[in-house]
């Protein structure tokens, strides 16, 4: 086993994101997570991304990785996320049980999690900003940032506002970059205006870009056949300027190989892979699939306990691959002993914590009609 410190600079562009890892029955695969994290140090990878409303993340990263490596071979972000607390107390909280979950004593990159226009404030009246940079002053936080799901606007105020981060978290892939609901392009340009280094997350869009549709793989194996098309969404990202890491949720010893396998030598896309890339891009701007990167957000406080993503996933590929039949299947299956679309009550609590700003109740809509 190996690994080597890193800080703000000198990171290698792969991230091993925690939020997706293997399960085993309903746990955490433990075991399978300490091979995929050997994996990754020995490869020279060092930067490991959770979150205290991971379920279980933290505690796998203290089982996985900081029990069984020295704390200075590897760098690990985690975050405070202020909706899930309901006073300034609890949200402070936070921090120190992730330090107690994960057994160390600092945090190399402390973030803001998931900022957006209907919580940005309570940040500021929760005084989480001053907590933040009072940690890192003194020693127990060593790079301070935010992750962002909102427009560029919000983006620039918050970095006018708040000139000492040192990064930002941003939801950065191909299929997005001219999204006007996810904005990537104009809030990496914000942050790069302001002179922020960037943590790209969702780069394969929650897996929806390791199978894009037919036609963007046929061109992408037509040009590289032993290249996944993962891997095309992954380089796109690491080849922008300013980039920190990019974070990859792997979720099995499968998808780690493959990441490690053309990130360890990265090699930026040439002019020919920008413009695959680019065509890509305009057939994807076609789609009418949903655009749900199945982060759940939404299922945590869902009154009915519709597996809203499970119910979207299903919609997609009637949608996108014209599995009519197929997917009617899955719907019954899938609904057979649990809640339907039609059962929602567009109470909006789903829509207000949904980082991709789907409309998740028309949505649901849609699909009770095609299933129901």
């Amino acid at each position: 086993m190996s690994g080597k410190p890193t800080d703000i600079d000198n990171t290698r562009k792969l991230g091993f994101g925690l939020m997706r890892l293997p399960k085993k029955l309903l746990a955490i695969d433990i075991e399978q997570t300490k091979k995929m994290v050997d994996m990754f140090m020995d490869a020279g990878f060092t930067y490991f991304d959770t979150a205290h409303v991971y379920p279980g993340s933290e505690d796998a990263a203290r089982k996985a990785l900081t029990e069984r490596y020295p704390r200075d071979s590897y760098t690990i972000a985690t975050k405070l996320f202020v909706q899930a607390a309901l006073s300034e107390e609890m949200a402070k909280k936070q921090f120190y049980t992730s330090l107690r979950r994960m057994n160390i004593d600092y945090i190399d990159y402390y973030l803001l999690h998931c900022i957006m226009d209907n919580n940005y404030k309570q940040y500021d009246r929760f005084n989480i900003w001053e907590f933040a940079e009072e940690q890192k002053r003194k020693g127990n936080i060593r790079h301070m940032g935010f992750s962002f799901h909102s427009g560029p606007q919000l983006l620039d105020k918050l970095l006018t506002e708040h000139p000492d981060v040192d990064f930002v978290q941003l939801q950065l892939n191909y299929a997005d970059w001219e999204n006007p609901k996810v904005t990537s392009r104009a809030n990496y340009e914000v942050a790069r205006k302001h002179g922020k280094r960037i943590v790209v997350m969702e780069p394969v869009k929650g897996g929806a870009l390791a199978n894009p549709p037919k036609e963007i793989r046929e061109m992408f194996s037509e040009y590289h056949p032993d290249m996944s098309p993962a891997s095309w969404a992954i380089r796109f990202v690491a080849s922008l300027d300013g980039i920190l890491t990019v974070l990859s949720g792997m979720s099995n010893i499968q998808q780690m190989a493959d990441n490690l396998s053309y990130m360890k030598d990265f090699i930026p896309l040439n002019r020919e892979e920008q413009e695959i890339i680019h065509k890509a891009q305009r057939i994807m701007g076609a789609s009418k699939t949903i655009p749900c990167t199945a982060c759940r957000y939404c299922t945590k406080g869902c009154p009915q306990k519709i597996a809203i993503p499970d119910i979207f996933a299903v919609m997609n590929k009637r949608i996108g691959s014209g599995q009519i039949e197929q997917s009617r299947d899955d719907y019954s299956r899938l609904t057979e002993n649990a809640a339907k679309a039609s059962d929602c009550i567009a109470c909006g609590q789903c829509e207000s914590v949904c980082p991709q700003h789907i409309s998740i109740i028309d949505q649901l809509k849609q699909c009770s009609e095609a299933f129901e």
